[in-house]
């Protein structure tokens, strides 16, 4: 069983920081092929899913959405199982429930195509002006 734990989120001001973290534990939760990625995306009330980050599982290719890029940053420790997201000059807009996943990175003439398979519950960011 797959079981993905996010932890992190929080309360911050424009211009603040923080650090999500997401343990992965369980098997089978990647497509093991070589567009296997850990990522986060985030949901707003009223809004659509947005792909924020992920990283290849087999690699150090991330890719990013394009409202987090240049703030964002995402890696791995696989000695941990565990997956972060540094998240800086964060902005009111960025305010959302943020979810740790499974996906499947596809990627066309260099756009970031995210497939999710498996997440967690998420972890509240709220950025206050």
């Amino acid at each position: 069983q797959v079981q993905l734990e996010e932890s992190g989120g929080g309360a911050v001001q424009t211009g603040g920081s923080l650090r999500l973290s997401c343990v992965v534990s369980g098997s089978g939760y990647t497509s093991g092929g070589h567009s296997s990625c850990m990522g986060w995306f985030r949901q707003a009330p009223r809004k659509e899913r947005e792909g924020v980050a992920a990283i290849l599982t087999g690699g150090d290719r991330t890719y990013y959405g394009d409202s987090v890029k240049g703030r964002f940053t995402i890696s791995q420790d696989n000695a941990k199982n565990t997956l972060y997201l540094q998240m800086d000059n964060l902005k009111p807009e960025d305010t959302a429930m943020y979810y740790c996943a499974s996906l499947t990175c596809y990627t066309y003439s260099g756009i970031w195509y995210p497939e999710y398979n498996y997440w967690g519950q998420g972890t509240q960011v709220t950025v206050s002006s």
